[in-house]
């Protein structure tokens, strides 16, 4: 019974670290993408409407990478 537990244990792991890279690389393919440098008018220009737009993104492939995980 341990085992099995164990098992599900390294499955969701192993598909929580795929699922924060992916998210990583679709964040850093959308910063290459834009004309602006995103991280730089978030943070240095306090630009809060396209820190929600970044925001909104983050949530949407979150979404979608569960969804996919999950079946």
């Amino acid at each position: 019974m341990e085992v099995l537990q164990l098992k599900y244990l390294v499955a969701a792991l192993v598909y929580s670290f795929a699922g924060i890279i992916i998210l990583l690389v679709s964040f850093w393919i959308i910063e290459k993408i834009t004309p602006e440098n995103l991280w730089d008018q978030i943070i240095n220009k306090q630009n809060r409407a396209l820190a929600m737009l970044a925001s909104a993104f983050m949530i949407a492939i979150a979404i979608i990478i569960a969804s996919s995980i999950h079946g």
